[in-house]
């Protein structure tokens, strides 16, 4: 049977919910807050598609989408009224946002906290440019977004003057092809819908990442002379993810149990329950200490921080003790096993001839114009598979060879060896952050602290931040309530991706918390506007040092390798002069704002004012708290 002679509309089944049946709505019936539509509005609402426009609607209803998020364009007016007057702002909802980088860092949140795709349309050459840094971070950190863009006409007989034409690409997905996974621009109202079921696919299909659909504005507009059938979208759902070799999986087994000073590394391993729960079972039953990459630019946290084998913080003296690492999930793998001069670039591993088994989808994933594989390191046992799925198999393989293996008794006195270093390292943690209880402006741990204690007893959810590796060393870590960083490193994701988890978990009575760095919020300061105008409860702690901080270590690097004055090292870097008052910003999009705080002794109160908005108005909060740089 051909694809479009379906006569059943399903959803499609992603793996993280079950299909719904689909059938087009006639009316919404009583008006709700979200749509703002009258009553006149809602009778009036199409029953059938009318428009090409229409198609698209139809097809994001029955493949699940709830959200849209877009600054508003030309080039996809279609989509635009069809989303409004024939979908009635319903699945899709429209999310207004007032820079394209905000609308798919925002999506690229959802989909972290969500486990599917929302959608983001971009208008033309210039809305994709705006949005392409955020389209960048998606495409590193895998993470599913359709991109909607709009375009042309391409007939040229249908353009404006100008704009039209200075604003129209051949071919535009030319411009993000280098870090989408697929981009297609159908030619005519019939093939979109199979275009728009393969970009919603391979979104899906892991290795996940961002798609690109662009969508002739002729297309858009055009009136339908016939029905386009729409076909079942489950019988298009993506492949399951590949398992590993069983071979290889029995040899790592083997190499796992023999080992006498095992490592496991982790950096995107927890983006699923079932790898969240093996990973520790696996270290238990090893006697094997655990590395977790997942709170820094990329990747998804794995392993609970309270965990006495969880050792991230003694990874370089793990990784020279250890004669075998596994690495799950690991993009970055010369990272946690090197050790970098920050000045001369040069990264010298910590034990060269350590053995390695890496267990990745990262040969899926290779792409030239920008190197996110990262750099090159021997692996002596590679296999291409899901982490998540190969390691539940692993786990049972070493719990069966462990039936035979007679060093319980040294793998008993290497776990409490383990325990023990692990304490010790609570211990230092909880003194450092005792001793700078006073300081001012306000120390790392101190802000973390405190903002524990005021969520602690709640359902909190972390969007964003992990200020320097604190929010895991004095929070109950779980990998389960945390999102990970940007994937790329670029500079704007904060705010938009933790405006998108709070919008997934809205009314879930869940608490999302945005540990926000000052110089990534001022390139995205009018995504306070999506959050006040949609109201999406967030908490937003703004981690306020007045500098790009980072670079102001650079700049005192340079300094001193070439014999120059480091008290130059602020000069076009510091944000003072004048500093921004982020609560007035805050307070100008209408949303709560408090500070800046730099006594750690009104910390509390003011987190649970804010927190008292989030909770009992379901509106965002922002506090501005002076921190101390590192």
């Amino acid at each position: 049977m051909g694809l479009f002679h379906q006569p059943v509309r399903t959803g499609l089944d992603t793996g993280h919910s079950p299909p719904i049946v689909y059938s087009r709505p006639g009316l919404l019936g009583s008006k709700t807050e979200m749509s703002r539509l009258s009553e006149e509005t809602t009778m009036t609402q199409p029953s059938r598609p009318e428009y090409g426009s229409d198609v698209v609607v139809d097809l994001m209803r029955a493949a699940g989408i709830e959200y849209i998020s877009f600054n508003p364009g030309a080039t996809f007016r279609g989509l635009h009224d069809s989303l409004v007057n024939y979908g009635g702002n319903r699945s899709p909802e429209t999310i207004l946002c007032c820079h394209e980088e905000i609308a798919v860092s925002l999506a690229h949140g959802y989909a972290k906290a969500k486990g599917r795709p929302m959608a983001t349309a971009l208008h033309n050459v210039v809305g994709l440019q705006h949005g392409s840094m955020a389209i960048f971070n998606a495409f590193c950190d895998r993470a599913p977004i359709l991109c909607v863009g709009g375009t042309g006409p391409m007939d040229t007989t249908k353009r404006r003057p100008w704009i039209d034409w200075v604003h129209t690409a051949l071919v535009q997905g030319n411009q993000i092809r280098d870090y989408v996974k697929w981009d297609d621009q159908p030619a005519s109202v019939g093939s979109i819908p199979e275009a728009f079921i393969r970009a919603w696919r391979t979104a899906l299909t892991e290795p996940q990442g961002p798609v690109y659909l662009c969508l002739d504005a002729e297309l858009q507009e055009q009136k339908l002379e016939r029905p386009v059938p729409l076909p079942d979208l489950s019988r298009f759902a993506p492949p399951a993810p590949p398992q590993a070799d069983p071979r290889a999986l029995e040899e790592a087994a083997r190499q796992l149990v023999e080992a006498e000073n095992p490592l496991l590394v982790a950096e995107s391993l927890g983006r699923t329950p079932q790898a969240r729960a093996a990973l520790p079972r696996l270290a238990e039953l090893l006697a094997a200490p655990v590395v977790d990459l997942g709170d820094g630019h990329g990747g998804r946290s794995s392993m609970p921080g309270r965990h006495p084998l969880h050792l991230s913080d003694a990874r370089q003296e793990l990784v020279r003790e250890a004669d075998l690492i596994l690495a799950l999930d690991v993009q970055n793998l010369l990272g946690p096993l090197g050790q970098l001069d920050s000045t001369t670039r040069e990264v010298r591993l910590l034990n060269p001839k350590v053995k390695i088994i890496a267990i990745s989808l990262n040969e899926y994933a290779q792409r030239s114009w920008a190197h996110t594989g990262q750099a090159l390191v021997p692996v002596d046992l590679p296999i291409a598979a899901d982490a998540a799925l190969a390691l539940p198999v692993l786990v049972d393989l070493v719990a069966d060879r462990l039936k035979k293996d007679p060093r319980a008794a040294a793998r008993q006195d290497r776990a409490g060896r383990l325990r023990a270093r692990h304490q010790a390292l609570q211990d230092e943690w909880r003194k450092v952050a005792e001793q700078k209880r006073a300081d001012r402006p306000v120390a790392l741990p101190v802000l973390v602290s405190e903002i524990w204690e005021s969520i602690k007893d709640e359902e909190w959810i972390l969007a964003n931040g992990h200020v320097n590796g604190w929010v895991r060393r004095m929070w109950d870590w779980m990998p389960e309530r945390t999102c990970g960083g940007s994937g790329g490193a670029g500079l704007g994701y904060g705010l938009g991706a933790s405006l998108g988890v709070a919008l997934a978990h809205r009314g879930s009575g869940k608490v999302c918390v945005n540990l926000q760095s000052e110089g990534d919020f001022l390139m995205v300061t009018s995504g306070l506007f999506t959050a006040a105008h949609h109201k999406i409860p967030l908490l937003i702690i703004m981690c306020d040092n007045r500098s790009y901080y980072n670079d102001e270590e650079h700049q005192a690097r340079m300094a001193v390798a070439r014999g120059r004055p480091v008290e130059n090292k602020t000069i076009g870097i510091r944000i003072d002069n004048p500093p921004p008052d982020y609560a007035k910003i805050a307070q100008g999009f209408g949303i709560y704002g408090e500070g800046p705080i730099d006594e750690p002794g009104a910390l509390q109160s003011a987190l649970k004012r804010a927190l008292r908005v989030v909770k009992e108005e379901g509106l965002p909060a922002l506090v501005d708290v002076l921190i101390q740089p590192r």
